[in-house]
């Protein structure tokens, strides 16, 4: 190639490149724009998302647990929670550092972990919904971690894709509770 030629690929290039990082500032810009403030996060929602967040993955944390390991025991089952309210406690009251996502993130795979383990030793009639949750919560749990071009975007679909995966993890619920109150009144029946 002559060196005319490779200036202007170079300099067309170097032009695209600049549309480009235009484009997506001008995205950002709109994205973020004082009047869209209005309609997203404020201290306040920020402050009530990520507490009720952890307060959830550390509740959630704690029944995991006690559920895997067959605690049935009332003295182990009071040495497990306090460790992890504590914890989580202590986390919401200094949450706003950059640990946060870190914290969030290492609970939920350890409770996603301990479920899936259940699940898989567990003869439960509802086994399958339990799969459904643990494996889409980490699929969903991708558009929350990772930083995607329209970050907004990523998060406000990971909100969405929990809607449905609230509604079937309480479906399992229902069908837990209805299952272990029948076996429990099998076995006070005999």
């Amino acid at each position: 190639m002559s060196g005319s030629m490779e200036n202007t690929l170079e300099t067309d290039m170097v032009a695209m490149m600049r549309r480009a990082d235009g484009h997506c500032r001008s995205l950002h810009a709109f994205l973020h724009k004082p009047a869209m403030h209005f309609y997203g996060d404020v201290d306040i929602t920020k402050t009530l998302d990520y507490s009720s967040a952890i307060a959830i993955l550390g509740f959630s944390l704690i029944v995991s647990i006690l559920r895997t390991f067959d605690v049935r025991v009332e003295a182990a089952r009071v040495m497990v929670s306090p460790p992890v309210l504590a914890f989580v406690t202590s986390h919401i009251i200094s949450m706003f550092t950059c640990w946060n996502m870190i914290v969030c993130v290492a609970v939920g795979v350890a409770q996603i972990f301990l479920w899936a383990r259940w699940a898989a030793v567990s003869r439960h009639p509802s086994n399958w919904k339990l799969w459904v949750v643990v494996i889409a919560s980490c699929l969903a749990m991708v558009l929350e971690i990772y930083d995607f071009p329209l970050r907004m975007k990523a998060h406000s679909i990971w909100h969405l894709a929990t809607v449905p995966l609230t509604v079937l993890w309480w479906s399992f619920i229902r069908d837990n509770v209805e299952f272990r109150t029948s076996s429990l009144l099998k076995k006070f029946k005999t």
